[in-house]
């Protein structure tokens, strides 16, 4: 069912303006896509949404552009080039590669399902030979249960080995395409302290993209080679009771900020990691219901003092902070970080719709959070003649430079109105004939399909009080 689901969303991105394949005429690129004329403009509602209630409301956050290319230490700092490795097993008929531990539960999941036993017998076997770095004992799982590649039905298989997920500029020794942000806002952490007459606590944000070279990526937006990522860096005192504290205080207000977008909270659900990243003390995820099931959807993680103390060592900076008593202090960090192009997946597939009408016919329709939905108003002539497209052209023009809007001549009124549902515009203002005798118009809403009739002098106001961002972020700010 979900399998479906996730077909119709994909088709319904593209069909609609949303999300292209990369370079489709020439094939694509497996896990690379082109964000389309409504996509990319709700893409900027959301890091919009994100900015002013991360960096706006809070006076002691500001935000920063990092380049994509840095030095190649700064990854030997941040441990990425010695650790930043997934497991890989190559198939030498199909030339496919694929991460063995991944072949292996997608195998007892198929297989197991009646023997639960030894289902968890197998998947423990796999667990210890993980922690034990152990890749001949993997090897040999594989092996044992005579694992196929899933295109040739082969067992040609190679020795596992460990694969670097960035991706190094040719003909540019240790040169790579950054694979998160964060270090960018670690390595500018004492210019933007100075320059800006800070004191802990305080954080550095950024939104921007990053590259991995994931060996299986997969599930449309949920894992590709090239994202975007809006993370937070804050910057505390030192001490247990102050990380705590922070670390709390962040992950609750992470949590009202997804729930604002009224996507349902049980879609969403805590994971506490027990096993955690090298730099991270604390660490958790807030994961979402996908069409594909429960996954990370934003990571929150105490780096501790890690990342400073290690750009200390490698650049032979002094990254400390003098305190009044004379004592230098390194702050610990702690980090959020969310992915872009899962949000607005989650945001998506929330919002998508098949709804049965009371006629007996079929609407689809994209219930946006209305202050994230690409266009906030369609102007639609009832008629092509008369004058009534001229009314309805002159309001468009009057208004389309205060809102994203749209005017739409081109069919009967019930195909308009269908087409702004698949692209979730939440108000469309319907110009007739009693228009011209009273200057007012029929609203109809796009979530109940009410209509009503109003002054065209309040159409701005309207639009504004149910698509604004002001009252959400307002509730963010006094919780």
């Amino acid at each position: 069912m979900k399998k479906k689901l996730l077909e119709f969303l994909i088709s319904h991105s593209k069909n609609n303006g949303f999300i292209f394949p990369s370079s489709e005429i020439y094939g694509g690129i497996n896990a690379i896509f082109d964000y389309g004329q409504y996509g990319v403009e709700l893409k900027n509602n959301i890091k919009e949404y994100w900015w002013k209630s991360m960096v706006q409301i809070n006076d002691n956050i500001v935000g920063m552009d990092s380049s994509i290319l840095m030095h190649p230490n700064v990854w030997k700092a941040s441990k990425h080039a010695s650790k930043f490795n997934e497991l890989l097993i190559d198939n030498k008929t199909s030339k496919k590669r694929y991460r063995p531990d991944l072949l292996i539960m997608n195998h007892v999941k198929k297989y197991f399902k009646k023997n639960p036993d030894e289902r968890n017998k197998i998947v423990s076997r796999l667990l210890k030979f993980l922690k034990k770095k152990d890749l001949l004992g993997i090897k040999k799982i594989i092996d044992e249960l005579n694992i196929c590649d899933p295109l040739t039905k082969t067992k040609d298989w190679t020795n596992i080995r460990y694969f670097n997920m960035m991706f190094e500029i040719k003909n540019f020794k240790n040169l790579f395409l950054r694979p998160e942000t964060a270090q960018g806002s670690f390595c500018n952490f004492q210019n933007v302290r100075i320059t800006n007459r800070f004191k802990i606590p305080f954080g550095i944000a950024q939104i921007g993209k990053s590259f991995r070279n994931e060996i299986t990526a997969r599930q449309f937006l949920f894992r590709l080679r090239e994202f975007e990522q809006m993370e937070l860096q804050f910057f505390i005192y030192p001490k247990k009771e102050e990380e705590k504290l922070w670390y709390e205080y962040w992950k609750n207000y992470r949590l009202k900020w997804h729930f604002e977008l009224n996507l349902g909270k049980e879609k969403y659900k805590l994971f506490n990691h027990d096993s955690l990243a090298h730099y991270a003390s604390i660490g958790m995820d807030i994961e979402f219901d996908f069409p594909f099931g429960f996954k990370e959807l934003e990571g929150i993680h105490s780096r501790r003092d890690f990342d400073i103390k290690q750009h200390e060592l490698f650049s032979k900076k002094k990254l400390g902070i003098s305190e009044v008593n004379g004592k230098t202090i390194i702050p610990y960090v702690i980090e959020t970080s969310l992915g872009l192009d899962r949000i607005f997946l989650a945001i998506l597939f929330s919002s998508l719709k098949k709804e049965i009408l009371k006629n007996g016919k079929t609407r689809v329709v994209l219930k946006l959070p209305s202050f994230l939905s690409p266009i906030k108003a369609a102007i639609l002539p009832l008629v092509n003649k008369d004058g009534i497209p001229d009314i309805a052209k002159n309001i468009f023009n009057n208004m389309k430079i205060h809102y994203p809007m749209i005017y739409d001549n081109k069919g009967t009124i019930g195909k308009l109105y269908r087409r702004q549902d698949a692209i979730g515009t939440p108000l469309c203002f319907t110009v007739d004939y009693l228009t011209k005798n009273t200057n007012t118009v029929t609203v109809r809403y796009r979530d109940n399909m009410n209509q009503q009739r109003i002054h065209i002098k309040e159409i701005s106001k309207l639009i504004e009080k149910e698509t604004g961002l002001k009252n959400i972020l307002n509730r963010i700010s006094n919780n």
